[in-house]
C-alpha cells in the first residue's frame, strides 16, 4: 500500500483501495495482500548499481519499476514462510 514516510496513506492510496474493492467484488475467492512498498525504488537503484548496470539503463523508469516489483514480490514471498 502506498504510504508517506510518516506512515500516512499517500495521495494514490485511495485509488489503490478502490481498485482492491473492485477486484474483490469481481474475484471474491482471491485473497488480496498489501505490502509496504516504500523505499523499493531506492533499493532497486542500489541493486542495479551493485549489478553493474550502466547509468543510462538505471535512468529508465521502467527498469526501476521492474526491479521494484521483483523486490516487493520477494518480500511478500519471504513473509509467507
Amino acid at each position: 500500500m502506498p504510504k508517506q514516510l510518516n506512515n500516512q496513506p499517500s495521495a494514490i492510496a485511495g485509488a489503490v483501495v478502490q481498485f482492491i474493492e473492485l477486484f474483490e467484488k469481481q474475484f471474491p475467492t482471491t485473497k488480496i495482500s498489501t505490502v509496504d512498498e516504500r523505499f523499493t525504488s531506492s533499493l532497486a537503484q542500489q541493486t542495479m548499481i551493485a549489478g553493474g548496470m550502466k547509468k543510462k539503463d538505471r535512468q529508465v523508469k521502467g527498469n526501476v519499476d521492474k526491479i521494484s516489483a521483483t523486490l516487493i514480490l520477494q518480500s511478500w514471498l519471504q513473509s509467507r514462510s
